[in-house]
């Protein structure tokens, strides 16, 4: 992935999460800006797996669909084999 250039902005959570990223970060010896892009990251990769997998599933539903069809109609055209 290529690395674009970093941008600020403010975030407001609960206390308790500002010492968990604090914490997760001083254990990793990194920053509490790393820890938080690093999570936002993982979701972003978790939200686009998601809609992958939801539209393979709908791929899935139309070829099944299109092979029913397919199959339905090659049965009228062509003879069964005996």
């Amino acid at each position: 992935m290529v690395m674009q250039a970093a941008t600020r902005f403010t975030i407001i959570t609960r206390p308790e999460l500002k010492a968990v990223a604090d914490e997760i970060a001083r254990e990793n010896k990194t920053s509490r800006s790393k820890v938080i892009s690093r999570c936002l990251e993982e979701l972003a990769q978790k939200r686009t797996m998601e809609l992958m997998e939801e539209g393979y599933k709908a791929m899935a539903r139309e070829h099944k669909q299109f092979a029913e069809l397919s199959a339905k109609a090659a049965s009228e055209v062509v003879p069964a084999w005996k």
